[in-house]
């Protein structure tokens, strides 16, 4: 049967098809395309002569690109055109990602990184607004927990990828093996996702109530709390254990263990919100990430800075799967673009804080300023889900 037709009853193959090609999207767009850079940070760093200064600027235009594709994403509403988007998207990922070993002209890293996060909102925006509509409308758990395993397995597959290459292959090479590897996720993520149809039945149903003005403005604050947080530790964690004496060039394999805890613990959020609540998980999930990010800014030590690696793998996928799940299921008609409007707030976070890490990173010397500064952001984004729940909240 066909899966995108919405008078038919989908097989459980036809939904692990649409899942499984949400999650390549994943891979591709994120785990490839805008993660990669984060293993191959400190190798472009020693081999093609970027500054601390660059690095993080070249992160801070990955992430302009990215909320400049969640504010076309908030403006379309036509779920044919998303569709158009992701496609375009998933063509951008490969390309951007390929081309970067094929310059070193800065200008046109630039242009590289900001189309690269573009094209990440076509994996973690619209992929997981067209894969919850799919759901939704064919009768299953609007639940995205096994979709948001995407982002733990592209970040494994990215830093399998590189610590492989490292010693064969140059840091062109590698970007370049990159994007060859990222065309083994664009078959299935193209022709496996269905073109979104029409709703015919959801009038029928009744919809959850649609949140209050105060509820989402402190969700949407909260959320930009959890993006500055997230970012710092995903742009420079790979950089900052690779200057300990016993982790020196085992990066890679850090972002490895990064990704190995990220990949199950959608399930596992899942499990701790339908126990706690989604807004307690995600208090939860919070607390365990400012964990994360203190244990490197407060000890050298290899444990702690592995405990780090696998705490923030833990929480910060699970963090962003609940808020968008919670995002969702209040609007199921068109959730990609209720998602992309929150979005937004965790994207304006990207842009500042690895610019900000930078220039704390030059001025000291070390990255120890930023991780404590991401670590009180983070306790006010707490301070937000607390205020939050004294709010009428929708149905979970």
């Amino acid at each position: 049967m066909q899966a995108s037709n919405a008078l038919s009853t989908p097989s459980a193959a036809d939904r692990y098809r649409v899942i499984f090609a949400g999650i390549c999207a994943l891979i591709l767009t994120v785990g490839l395309a805008r993660f990669a850079y984060t293993p191959l940070l400190p190798i472009m760093r020693g081999e093609a002569g970027l500054s601390d200064l660059a690095g993080g600027w070249l992160a801070t235009f990955n992430y302009v690109g990215y909320i400049t594709g969640a504010l076309i994403a908030a403006t379309i509403s036509d779920l044919g055109r998303k569709f158009r988007l992701y496609r375009i998207g998933l063509v951008v990922a490969v390309v951007s990602t390929a081309a970067m070993g094929m310059t070193q002209d800065m200008n046109l890293w630039v242009a590289l990184r900001f189309v690269s996060g573009l094209s990440s909102t076509a994996g973690l925006l619209i992929a997981s607004g067209l894969v919850l509509n799919w759901l939704i409308r064919h009768g299953h758990r609007p639940e995205l927990g096994l979709h948001f395993a995407g982002i733990g397995l592209g970040i494994v597959v990215s830093g399998l990828a590189v610590a492989a290459m490292v010693g064969n292959l140059a840091w062109d090479g590698q970007w370049i093996g990159l994007g060859l590897l990222g065309v083994a996720f664009f078959l299935p993520a193209w022709f496996w996702l269905p073109a979104p149809a029409a709703i015919a039945t959801q009038a029928a149903r009744p919809l959850p109530a649609t949140p209050s003005r105060r509820w989402m403005q402190l969700f949407i604050a909260a959320y930009f709390c959890a993006g500055f947080g997230y970012v710092i530790s995903a742009t420079f964690i790979i950089a900052i254990v690779e200057k300990l004496p016993l982790l020196a060039g085992k990066g890679g394999w850090v972002w490895v263990i990064v990704g190995l805890a990220a990949a199950p613990s959608c399930f596992l959020w899942d499990r701790i919100a339908s126990y706690l609540g989604q807004i307690p998980a995600l208090l939860l999930a919070y607390g365990l990430q400012i964990v994360s990010i203190l244990l490197p800014a407060l000890s050298e030590g290899t444990t702690a800075n592995l405990a780090s690696a696998v705490l923030y793998g833990g929480t910060f996928v699970g963090i962003v799967s609940l808020t968008l799940s919670i995002i969702g299921r209040c609007f199921p008609a068109n959730p990609a673009k209720a998602m992309a409007r929150l979005t937004l707030s965790y994207g304006v976070a990207q842009i500042v804080a690895p610019a900000m890490a930078g220039y704390i990173a030059t001025a000291t010397g070390s990255y120890q300023g930023a991780l404590i500064v991401a670590a009180w952001v983070m306790a006010a984004g707490m301070l937000l889900l607390v205020a939050l729940q004294r709010q009428v909240q929708p149905e979970d």
